[in-house]
Parts: C-alpha cells; structure tokens; sequence
C-alpha cells in the first residue's frame, strides 16, 4: 500500500515514516508539513534517520491524498477539518491518531468515513487497547463502591490534558458502569474540594521530561486497591500500530472503525 504521512517531520512523523519504510507490503507515499516548516524539501528518508529515499517534505494535502491509498495522521486536530474532507473526495483511506479531538472533528471524521475507511483510536498499541478492555470488564464487575481515579504522565511538550488515551479509558470505566463520561469526570481538583463526589471517574495529569506515556487506572475500594497500568518506553508501539490500522484498511469498506476492529478484540 501506498503510504502517506502527515506531519512527518514531527516526533511521531519521523517514527511514522521510518516505520513505513521497513514495513513489508508498505510504500512511503509522502508526506507533508504546515507551510512554514524549516524541514520542508527534506528528504523524507533524512527525517526518518536512514539513507535518502529521493522523496521530500511539501506543504500539499492534496497532492498527498492524491498519491496515497492510505494516510496517517497525528499532525494536529485543526489539520483533521482540511485531511478529512480530502480522504472522502480522494477516496483515501484515513488513519488518524490524533488527540484532543472535538466534537467537530469527530463529526468531521464520521463524513469522511461515509466514503472511505476512517481508523481513529487515541491510542494505537496492542497494550493499551487490551488496557481498554479490562478496564471496562473490572469497573463492570467492581461496581461503584470502588472509586476510580485515571493517572497518566507524558513527556513536558505535549500540548492536550488529560491525554487522549486517559479519556478514552474513563470512557470504558464509564461504559462498564452504565453511565456517561460528560456525567462522572472529574477533571480538576484544586482548593478546598470536599469529600470526593460519589460514583465520580477522576482523572489525574502530569507532565515532564521526555516520558513517552504512562497510564494508570486506579479502583480503590475499601481494605483493597486495583491498578492496572501501561507503560510506553518507545513510540514505535504507536507507529507500528498505525502501520498495521493503514495496511489493515487494505480492500476494508467505508465506515468508522477503532484499533479494536483492526486488533480483532470485538
């Protein structure tokens, strides 16, 4: 499959593309940058930390979903308003792994996936999407007189909070319980707070260093306390996820889909 990268120069873009290179059945379409980038005209194989591949970094989406069955996304939510548009009239696939989606991009996305197939998962590892199912099946079996509280921790620049994985994991707490995530989610501690509000989902952010991802789900009941956790020591779990959601698109009909449904968990 022919293979698009959007914001290829970034931290992820550079494992993307990388990933993509040494991906059997997989070819390195292009990729792209916002026009003021420094790295544009770089040679995509440079970015990537190998040999030149004799492609380069440009600032056209068009032209990109043009030469790519597939794209993969983790530029920006902004970018998905321009990227989801051209997925559907190019007949691209679309693989987003973006976080700090709204409302609008998601709907934005689900046109998209009305004409051709649309991965988006805030997480793309194995581990992490395995994570999402226990925590569904524990907080359905616990109840609610276990308090659930979500930490997670990333590297000092990432720019959304809570991540888009922890959401996603108070989303299943919330679906093993029946209730909705807006109605359970506290988000934010600080002052003289009270008892902790009964049934509520907490969630905890921190923020230093160079940490890849680290997310724990806490179910503290009273005279015990389970914690399920993963953690991520490399981005490559991430870019070999989304490699393998790209290749899986391969022949798949239009719709909205989850790593669960490239995964095989149901």
């Amino acid at each position: 499959m022919r293979i698009g990268i959007t914001g290829c120069a970034g931290r992820m873009g550079r494992m993307l593309l990388h990933a993509v290179l040494h991906s059997p059945g997989a070819e390195l379409a292009g990729g792209i940058e916002r026009a003021d980038h420094p790295a544009l005209g770089s040679d995509l194989g440079i970015l990537a930390g190998i040999e030149p591949v004799g492609l380069t970094a440009h600032d056209d989406p068009t032209a990109l979903f043009a030469a790519s069955d597939v794209v993969i996304d983790f530029s920006s939510p902004a970018a998905v308003l321009v990227h989801a548009p051209l997925a559907a009239t190019q007949r691209t696939s679309l693989v987003v792994g973006t976080t700090g989606l709204t409302n609008e991009h998601r709907v934005a996305l689900t046109e998209a996936a009305s004409a051709t197939p649309v991965v988006v998962a805030a997480n793309m590892s194995v581990g992490v999407n395995l994570l999402l199912g226990l925590t569904r099946r524990v907080a359905e079996v616990l109840g609610p007189e276990y308090d659930i509280e979500i930490v997670e921790m990333h590297h000092r620049h990432k720019v959304d909070a809570p991540s888009g994985t922890a959401l996603a994991l108070g989303e299943a707490a919330a679906a093993g319980r029946g209730v909705a995530l807006d109605d359970a989610a506290l988000r934010v501690r600080d002052g003289h707070t009270g008892p902790r509000p009964a049934g509520a989902i907490g969630f905890a952010t921190l923020r230093g260093g160079d940490v890849v991802g680290e997310h724990t789900v806490i179910f503290a009941g009273e005279g015990e306390r389970l914690e399920l956790t993963h953690k991520a020591t490399s981005r490559t779990v991430f870019a070999a996820g989304a490699v393998r959601a790209a290749q899986w698109c391969e022949g798949r009909a239009s719709g909205l889909y989850t790593m669960r449904d490239v995964l095989g968990l149901g």
